[in-house]
Formats: C-alpha cells, sequence, structure tokens
C-alpha cells in the first residue's frame, strides 16, 4: 500500500507538470521534453557505462542543448536534421573518449525522443499537435496503469521472467485493454471519427511501450542494476518511469512521418 501510494503521488506530480507543458505548448513544451531526454541521457550514462569518461556525458548535455535550440528556432521539418548534425557530432567529439558504442545508442535514444515529442506537438497552433501528444500519453499511461493493477490483481505466466521477473501475461493484456479505452475515449472527446485508426494505433503503441520497458529492464539486469536511479518515490529512477513513453513517442513520430511528412506529422492521424 505505501508503494502504491508512493506511486501514485509521484505520477501525479509529473503528470501534472507535463500535461500543463503539453497544453501550453511552445518554448515550454520544448524546455519539458529536453529535460526529459536529458535526465534520460544521464541516467543511461550511470547505468551503461558507469566507468566512462565523464566528458561523455557533458558532451551529451551539450549537444542534446543544441538539438533544444533548435527546437525552439528553426522549422519543425527541419528538426531531424538537427538531430542528425547533434548526433554526427557527437560520435566524432566521444571517438577517442572511453564509453564505447554505447553511450551513442544511448545519445540516439535520449536524442531522439527529445526530436519526436516536440515534432509531434510542433508549433504554429495546430490542434493536431496537441491531440497526437494527448493521445500518446493517454495510450502510455493507460498501458502502465491497467499492466500494474491486472498483474497485480489476475497474476499468472510471467511473460519474460528472466528478463523482467514481476510482468505477467495478464498485465500485458490489461494494460493492452486498458490503452484502448484510452485512446477511444481521446478520440471520442478530440470528436475524431475513426476509432479503427485510434484501436489499431493504440495496440501498436501499447505494445511497443510494453517492449519499451523490457528493453530497460534487459539493460539494467545486463549491467547488475535494480534502478536507473532513485529520483522517483515509488518508481526508481526517471528512465524507469519514462522508458515506455520513449519507445512509444519515436514509434508514434515515425509512423505519422511515413504518412505525413516531416513539416507537420501529427496531421496523419489526428
Amino acid at each position: 500500500m505505501n508503494e502504491l501510494k508512493a506511486r501514485s503521488l509521484s505520477a501525479v506530480v509529473l503528470a501534472v507538470a507535463v500535461l500543463g507543458a503539453t497544453l501550453v505548448g511552445g518554448w515550454l513544451f520544448a524546455v519539458i521534453s529536453t529535460a526529459i531526454a536529458m535526465v534520460v541521457w544521464a541516467e543511461w550514462v550511470d547505468v551503461v557505462c558507469p566507468n566512462g569518461d565523464d566528458r561523455i556525458r557533458l558532451l551529451g548535455f551539450f549537444f542534446l542543448g543544441l538539438v533544444f535550440i533548435g527546437a525552439l528556432f528553426v522549422p519543425n521539418g527541419a528538426m531531424p536534421f538537427v538531430w542528425a548534425a547533434a548526433t554526427a557530432a557527437f560520435a566524432v567529439s566521444s571517438v577517442s573518449l572511453v564509453g564505447g558504442k554505447w553511450s551513442l545508442i544511448g545519445f540516439l535514444y535520449s536524442g531522439l525522443a527529445l526530436v519526436a515529442l516536440n515534432m509531434l506537438r510542433e508549433a504554429g497552433g495546430h490542434a493536431s499537435g496537441l491531440i497526437a501528444v494527448l493521445f500518446l500519453f493517454g495510450v502510455v499511461w493507460g498501458t502502465d496503469i491497467g499492466a500494474y493493477f491486472a498483474g497485480r490483481h489476475f497474476g499468472g505466466p510471467k511473460i519474460a521472467p528472466a528478463i523482467s521477473p514481476k510482468k505477467t501475461w495478464s498485465g500485458g493484456f490489461g494494460g493492452l485493454g486498458s490503452a484502448i479505452v484510452a485512446a477511444l475515449i481521446l478520440f471520442a472527446v478530440a470528436g475524431l471519427g475513426s476509432y479503427g485508426v485510434a484501436i489499431l494505433l493504440a495496440i501498436v503503441l501499447s505494445v511497443v511501450s510494453q517492449a519499451g520497458d523490457f528493453f530497460e529492464s534487459w539493460l539494467k539486469r545486463r549491467n547488475g542494476v535494480k534502478d536507473s536511479s532513485h529520483i522517483i518515490p515509488g518508481h526508481g529512477g526517471f528512465m524507469d518511469r519514462v522508458d515506455g513513453l520513449v519507445f512509444a513517442a519515436i514509434a508514434l513520430w515515425l509512423l505519422c512521418v511515413l504518412d505525413a511528412g516531416f513539416a507537420r506529422p501529427s496531421s496523419a492521424f489526428f
């Protein structure tokens, strides 16, 4: 019960901050999404490259900061090129430092999250950007809540006990069902009639979100770490809280870009 209270309080505080920034959009959302990317990057380095050169961490912060500046000043369609240039510069700058390929993967991971979130929300006052990000949050949070309660209530066989011993098939399907419900509610409130699209997107993003959870669990087990940090009561590290969100954000952004291009990807489905 104490763990549930801590998890719930932490989730509410984070949700209020993120939703407030999402509704405002613009520079405030860019700040929040950059903060998410930077904390994920810092925890990634702590987990995966604990003995790496400290300069790698600073380089990551610097180039993520450049991507943030790009999010403020360049057109939405140019953001992927800003990210690609920053990633290439990071790779060149860190090639002689101790950290290996895993630091580059971490920069790709955190940088793509920053780009995906900002390009989905986009500036310009289009309602589709706001709806897209709210849909993303609703599906991911619905997945987390449904999986947590269904798993605790029903239990049953584990999905991959060697990677994540607590995750069950009942939790996985509970998360999927909750994600679909959240998606349908948001489409109804937003006045979007394509409920089949809502269901398909919810299924894809819920599965991808849960895959993100497993990926981080595998990453931590590979490096002998239980939590990515201890900054969030009831959740452990920040990366423990947003691993599914990062995967789902990148997946939704890619799907939208494939359909509608870089300039306004959210118009694909929202």
